[in-house]
């Protein structure tokens, strides 16, 4: 689970349809890359207002442009309701996902038992790897460590996606599940935090950056791995405007926003979002313009 992995936009053209035209060349451009991995249908990919049958079309597409390459797809199967997860992550492993994101369940507020009993229930259904996914900031839900630690025990449960920006919850994690003698890749949610977290031995980011620039968050884990850290340091204070910015306003709109400045796709979004207000959208244009993003569709 090393590297950089993308959480993939969803675009949207002015019917509300989904733009597979645009969604296919992304995910051509990520190839060509050097990505580790794509996440579609993941909250970046606003699938909490796709239908089953767009997720399902999402998934399959990113599983036929990456068919016979090195990059891996995790599909985001995660849903408040456990049946409906296992629905859709029994399916997207047998259509031969390399794994599942799977989101804590948001506004239920489950216990750490149901919450233990929710990733299990999913995990023992499946044969490709689990990435459990902690954003406490957007499902009102926390993992407590020692929850983690237990889940890492499983043995399709490889990874955490990390959201909380807190070092100090990720050198909780990596210290229990040493503890325990368990192996549980720590991947960063948050761009911000990639480059403090690799610092302690994260083993890479799924990234919402990499949607439009993903060579460079390549550029900077190769440097980290290659002991450059001078160069990391460069990519991370050149970009940090944009890590800043594509959080300015709810995820996914500013990264669209960037995504159609950079004539990838349209800045659509499903309701209940709304574009960016102009106050933002203009912030987030100076700093496309300051990281001479405008000048090509990606880095």
């Amino acid at each position: 689970m090393r590297g950089i992995w993308t959480a993939l936009i969803t675009p949207f053209n002015k019917k509300n349809e989904i733009d597979f035209l645009a969604f296919r060349r992304i995910l051509q451009d990520q190839k060509n890359a050097g990505i580790s991995g794509v996440i579609p249908c993941g909250t970046t990919g606003e699938s909490p207002t796709l239908t089953l049958k767009e997720k399902k079309e999402l998934i399959t597409t990113a599983l036929e442009v990456l068919c016979g390459t090195p990059v891996k797809v995790f599909a985001g199967t995660g849903t408040n309701n456990t049946s409906e997860t296992l629905e859709l992550s029994v399916w997207a492993n047998q259509q031969g996902v390399d794994g599942l994101l799977i989101v804590t369940p948001y506004y239920n507020k489950p216990s750490q038992a149901g919450l233990e009993k929710h990733y299990l229930t999913i995990a023992n259904a499946v044969t490709c790897e689990l990435m459990l996914y902690h954003v406490p900031g957007r499902t009102g839900v926390s993992l407590m460590p020692e929850t983690i630690a237990r889940l890492a025990q499983h043995p399709q449960i490889r990874s955490l996606k990390d959201a909380t920006g807190s070092l100090a919850f990720a050198n909780e994690i990596m210290d229990l599940t040493m503890q325990k003698g368990v192996q549980l890749d720590l991947l960063s949610g948050d761009d911000v935090t990639f480059l403090p977290l690799l610092s302690i031995g994260a083993a890479g980011i799924v990234s919402v950056a990499s949607n439009l620039f993903p060579r460079a968050m390549v550029a900077l884990f190769h440097a980290v791995e290659n002991g450059e850290l001078e160069v990391a340091r460069k990519i991370h204070h050149f970009y940090y405007p944009l890590f800043r910015d594509l959080f300015i306003e709810s995820n996914p709109v500013p990264i669209k926003l960037a995504m159609s400045l950079s004539g990838w796709c349209s800045e659509y979004v499903r309701m209940p979002l709304t574009p960016l207000t102009p106050s933002s959208s203009d912030q987030l244009t100076h700093s496309l313009i300051r990281c001479n993003m405008n000048q090509g569709k990606s880095l």
